[in-house]
Parts: C-alpha cells; sequence; structure tokens
C-alpha cells in the first residue's frame, strides 16, 4: 500500500486547488448553480470521494498536514464576533428570540429521535445522543469531545469512530440538503427576491452581516470610507490572534467544571466584546471589509480542508441500523424545516433563507450553514436579516443550549451517571 504525505505547503496549495475547481464547476454546471451548492462543499467533496477511489481501488493513501484546519474555523468565527455590534440584538429583535426556540426545540427532537431508534434496534442510548445533537448540531468538535468522556466513563469500545461517522454523515447531508431546500421553498411559494430600499434599509440595521451589498460596519446612518490596506489586515489579523489567545486561555480555565463547549464559542464572545468596545469608545477603528475578507478566506479554506478529508469509507461501512437513525434524522429534519421553521419565520424570503441556514447548522455546522446561505443568496438576492440571526443562533446561543440538553439527558436514570 503506497502513502502520500503532504506538508503544510502542499496541503494549502492543493486546498485551494480543489476551492477554484469547486467555483469552476458551480460556474459552469447548472444543476449545481440551481440548487446553491456551496462551491467549497463541491470541490471538497469530490477530492473525498477521488481519495476514497485511490484508497479502496488501488491501496493508495494520502495524508494531509491539516495543522491550520481548527485554527481557520476558529478565525472565522472570531470574525464573526468582531463584525457583531450589540444593537443587532434590538434589530434581530422578537424574530431572533423565536428562531432561537424554533431550534432549541429541534435540538430536543433530534436526541428523542436517537433515543426512540435505539431503543427499538435494542442499541446503547449513547449511540441515539452521539447519533443525535452532539455529533449533528455539535459537530465534530463536540462529537470528540463528548466521544472521549462517554468512552471513558462507560467503557465503549469504538465510540469515537462512531461519532467521526455521524459528524460526517450529517455534514454531507447538511451541505447538500440546505440549498435545495431553500430554492424549493422560494420557487414552491414564488418568493420575490427584496426590494433594494427594504435590502439597503435592512443593511444598515444589521451594520455589515455577509450578505449584502454595504460591507461596513459604522454606525447606522453614517458613511465610513472603508477599504482593505496593509494595515488594516495587520490590525485585524491582530484582533484575530488576540482573541484566539484569550479563548484557548478560556478553554483552559473551563476543563474540570463539567461543562464541554467548543473552542470557537470563546473566540467569538471575545470577538464580540473586542468589537463593541470598539464601537462604544471609540478607542480605535475597526475595518469591517478587511474582516468580512478574511473570514471568507478562513470560511473556503476550512470547508475544502473538512469535506475533502472526510473518510467516506467509514461511511460505507457504517451498521444498517446507524443509517436508518440518520436517515430518520434528515427526513425529521426537512419536514421541521418546512411545516414549522419556515411558516414561523415569515412564509417569505427571508425565511427561506434562514430555513437554509438552520439545515445547515443543525444537520452539519454553522460554517457550512452561511456557506449555502451565500451560495443562495447570491443567485437569489440578499437577505441581511438571515445573515444577522444565523450567525447568533448557530455560533454562539445554540451551542450553550446544545451543552444544555446534553447534559440533562445525560441525567436521565438510562445513561447510569
Amino acid at each position: 500500500m503506497g502513502k502520500i504525505e503532504l506538508d503544510l505547503i502542499f496541503t494549502l496549495l492543493v486546498s485551494m486547488a480543489v476551492y477554484f475547481i469547486g467555483r469552476a464547476l458551480v460556474a459552469h454546471v447548472p444543476l449545481l448553480k440551481r440548487f446553491s451548492i456551496p462551491a467549497p462543499v463541491v470541490g471538497g467533496g469530490l477530492m473525498a470521494v477521488l481519495l476514497a477511489v485511490l484508497t479502496g481501488v488501488f491501496g493508495m493513501t494520502v495524508s494531509f498536514n491539516m495543522t491550520l484546519k481548527d485554527s481557520l474555523l476558529l478565525m472565522f468565527f472570531t470574525t464573526v464576533g468582531l463584525g457583531a455590534d450589540i444593537r443587532m440584538l434590538a434589530a434581530g429583535g422578537r424574530r431572533l428570540l423565536v428562531f432561537l426556540a424554533i431550534s432549541v426545540a429541534f435540538i430536543v427532537i433530534q436526541n428523542v429521535i436517537g433515543l426512540l431508534a435505539t431503543s427499538t434496534m435494542d442499541m446503547h442510548p449513547v449511540v441515539g445522543l452521539l447519533s443525535g445533537s452532539i455529533t449533528l448540531t455539535g459537530g465534530h468538535g463536540t462529537g470528540a469531545a463528548y466521544a472521549t468522556r462517554l468512552g471513558e466513563t462507560m467503557n465503549l469500545q469504538g465510540v469515537m469512530e462512531l461519532t467521526m461517522a455521524c459528524a460526517t454523515a450529517g455534514l454531507v447531508i447538511g451541505a447538500v440538503m440546505g440549498g435545495p431546500l431553500a430554492e424549493f421553498l422560494i420557487r414552491r411559494y414564488k418568493l420575490a427576491r427584496p426590494p433594494e430600499s427594504v435590502v439597503e434599509t435592512a443593511s444598515v440595521a444589521v451594520s455589515g452581516n455577509p450578505g449584502h451589498h454595504n460591507p461596513g460596519h459604522g454606525n447606522p446612518g453614517h458613511h465610513i470610507p472603508d477599504e482593505i490596506t496593509v494595515q488594516s489586515l495587520i490590525a485585524t489579523l491582530f484582533w484575530i490572534l488576540l482573541c484566539l489567545a484569550g479563548g484557548r486561555v478560556l478553554v483552559r480555565a473551563m476543563e474540570g467544571t463539567g461543562i464541554i463547549l467548543p473552542d470557537f464559542v470563546f473566540c467569538l464572545l471575545l470577538g464580540v466584546v473586542i468589537r463593541n468596545f470598539s464601537t462604544f469608545t471609540g478607542a480605535f477603528q475597526m475595518s469591517s471589509l478587511s474582516i468580512d475578507t478574511v473570514g471568507s478566506v478562513a470560511l473556503s479554506l476550512f470547508l475544502v480542508m473538512a469535506l475533502m478529508t472526510m473518510k467516506l469509507l467509514d461511511l460505507v461501512y457504517l451498521a444498517g441500523p446507524l443509517l436508518v437513525i440518520l436517515g430518520a434524522q434528515t427526513i425529521a429534519m426537512a419536514l421541521y424545516a418546512i411545516y414549522v421553521t419556515f411558516p414561523i419565520m415569515g412564509k417569505n424570503y427571508d425565511a427561506a433563507v434562514l430555513t437554509a441556514g438552520q439545515v445547515g447548522f443543525a444537520m452539519s455546522s454553522t460554517a457550512c450553514a452561511l456557506a449555502i446561505m451565500k451560495a443562495v443568496t447570491e443567485r437569489n438576492g440578499p437577505s441581511p436579516l438571515a445573515f444577522l440571526i444565523v450567525p447568533m443562533v448557530g455560533a454562539f446561543f445554540i451551542d450553550i443550549t446544545n451543552a444544555m440538553i446534553i447534559q440533562a439527558y445525560l441525567a436521565l436514570p438510562m445513561f447510569g451517571f
């Protein structure tokens, strides 16, 4: 069996090439463009298939240096925090709280489906949680954290492999399902692209989230020139690295508390603090365009790296019962998004984009959710409201509530804690 090992430079080079291939395919394949499949998902998924063929057919493995992958994810969520003006909470208003409540309710449903399925098939209840919100809403990071804890506590074998397989399946399902579902809703209900006047008004209220024309994060009603310069990029990287370092300190401080939260929650929170300190004190200026650019680059490269290194053969070898559980979760997500989230959020264009975002972070990750939403809005028109609500709910509130809900489930007698 041959093995090819690529160092960091070659890994980055391959990742960028895969991204360019993904963009080219989306631009030239009408089906991909029509269903708003993100370019990193297309390129990364194609690469994962190629690597699986090399391994399964030719016995050749390719390993990458993924040292930067986790840091890219942290950088992306930090830029979300650095772009989050506290006044955005007021702009989101009631709809933000409603969307959060809907998303939290689905976390409970995910775990109920998992536990009912494992009970029916006489499997350990931990498998139900692992194939529920731990890996689907939580993703690989939360899944790995709980797999380590549950594997050691209950002396279960193969928990980590099971967890990574579930998280990987969720990543694929969420990435592929979100865009087509939004496009279905837009066409089924003939949802018109929002008028430019509405977009501009919402853009000012949101103050510069992705998906609209005005990237400025200045005070509402003020047009502050913003451009990318060497100074603005260095300053942006400084704040991002400061948040990453501070987040690492906070993660270590939380060890032993019994609360398991992904690293990016702390980085995002620190970004929010720095952003609003700048806004309300005027002590320093931040370039919104530089923040958005760095965030977009980090998001694209992270998704490519995460998808092209998926172990697709692990999914092929999954036991039948686990595939049944994931199938049930997928059907439940689609029905919930169409018949609960979409109507409650207003049954309009913003609601369709919000629905795509929910599918993304409930089955995959918030990074994937934003990539899906970006693809949908590039095709159909901007939705500032969706880009305001989804990052705040999917990248911050939902992980905190998911941790609390998981803790509540683990307290049930069936788990023996």
